[in-house]
């Protein structure tokens, strides 16, 4: 499987689809207790979700059978497509947010229906927007009304798959870079009032730069932008204070003057808040990545 990177380094050819089910909610509300759970129900560190788990419980029976989250990277293993390879994001209160884009070669080209598919997140993987335990100790994926979508079972082992990447075979480690990367973001700024998805929805430009720049979040969870050259696209879920988590999938390098990286601006920050009209993205350390004003 080739798997598409970040937003400044990977070059792509051609038209990228962006997901087009209408179905995400880009903002959880707060947590609850887990239906038909028992015992105090703990939010997971977000590196305790790095793993290759059995999927149980999915009503939809082309889901697959594993989802394998590494440092970033998560693939799902065993739908009818193969496997479908993406990001995911989630943050110490408990948010989470997946993102599919791509899929294996050989599924793409010989199956029926699975070139849209490893460009489209499934319905049921974007109706998860949080994480817990249960009961038990077993993370539990929730939607964004904190009832369970799939719960996970630790150990899973992924069988080969035509073009299926080496390195999928072997467990995901939690490494340093990990826990640097999920470490809990520094709090909003006292000035700032936390945005979330209603302040958030909408298109933004940048106050100078290229006239074309711009980021638009939509209702479906889903986020378009330009540089003023290069179009970019990812997803977006908001949470409590402020709290903002976004993917990113592929964009050309076209180069222009005046280009402006909204983009980057989006993926780097952790926190969004408004200073009057004014949207201020924050990354985890609480430095600025950008700043945008709504569009007329």
């Amino acid at each position: 499987m080739v798997r598409q990177g970040c937003l400044a380094t990977l070059v792509v050819t051609g038209v990228l689809l962006a997901g087009c089910s209408a179905q995400g909610h880009p903002e959880r509300v707060d947590p609850q207790p887990i239906s038909g759970t028992s015992g105090p129900v703990v939010p997971l560190a977000p590196e305790s979700l790095i793993g290759s788990w059995t999927i149980v419980d999915v009503a939809d029976p082309g889901a697959g059978r594993i989802l394998r989250l590494a440092d970033g990277d998560l693939d799902l293993v065993g739908t009818r497509c193969g496997t479908l390879g993406g990001f995911w994001r989630a943050s110490s209160d408990g948010t989470f947010l997946a993102d599919i884009f791509t899929a294996s070669t050989a599924a793409v080209e010989g199956i029926p229906g699975c070139a849209k598919a490893s460009q489209e997140t499934p319905e049921w993987l974007r109706r998860i927007t949080a994480y817990q335990f249960d009961g038990a100790g077993l993370p539990v994926l929730l939607d964004a009304r904190e009832q369970p979508v799939a719960r996970l079972i630790p150990g899973a082992t992924p069988t080969p798959e035509p073009d299926m990447a080496d390195d999928l075979l072997e467990p995901p480690v939690i490494t340093d870079e990990a826990r640097r990367a999920l470490r809990p973001a520094v709090a909003l700024p006292a000035k700032l009032v936390p945005v979330d998805r209603t302040r958030l929805a909408g298109r933004w430009v940048p106050l100078s730069g290229h006239k074309a720049a711009y980021v638009k979040f939509t209702a479906d969870g889903e986020w378009r932008g330009s540089d003023g050259c290069n179009d970019e696209s990812g997803r977006w879920i908001t949470a409590a204070s402020g709290t903002l988590l976004t993917t990113a999938r592929g964009t050309t390098l076209i180069f222009c003057a005046d280009s402006v990286s909204v983009g980057g601006w989006v993926v780097a920050a952790r926190r969004a808040g408004l200073d009057g009209q004014v949207l201020v993205l924050l990354d985890a350390q609480g430095a600025e990545t950008g700043r945008l004003f709504p569009a007329n």
